[in-house]
């Protein structure tokens, strides 16, 4: 019997900024789960964010976390920090954006 023969999945179709990135300040429960079920939510999107930071602070017991991802569209990070404020451990979700300069002949046409 031949050895099955496995593709690809093809490419996600979705769409993107290229001069838009996504940044999520997260603030969750001291927990050990918590920064895994915040990194999964990206995960499962097959997103890789820029930039990750975490710190536990212990006199205000909560565990923050900060996210850069670029070329995500403002609906889709819209809909990615309403999943993040559904997990049972976040306490709060915040959003804002960077974006990146165009400079050149491209300046011209914006």
């Amino acid at each position: 019997m031949p050895a099955p023969t496995l593709t690809p999945p093809p490419q996600e179709a979705r769409p993107t900024d290229p001069n838009r990135t996504a940044c999520f300040a997260v603030v969750a429960e001291p927990d050990p789960a918590s920064l895994p079920r915040v990194l999964e939510l990206f995960a499962k999107r097959g997103l890789i964010p820029s930039s990750v930071q975490s710190r536990l602070f212990d006199g205000e017991d909560s565990l923050q976390v900060d996210l850069q991802v670029p070329t995500l569209t403002r609906d889709e990070s819209d809909y990615v920090a309403r999943c993040l404020r559904a997990i049972p451990l976040v306490r709060q979700v915040l959003t804002s954006e960077r974006h990146r300069a165009v400079v050149g002949p491209e300046a011209l046409t914006a």
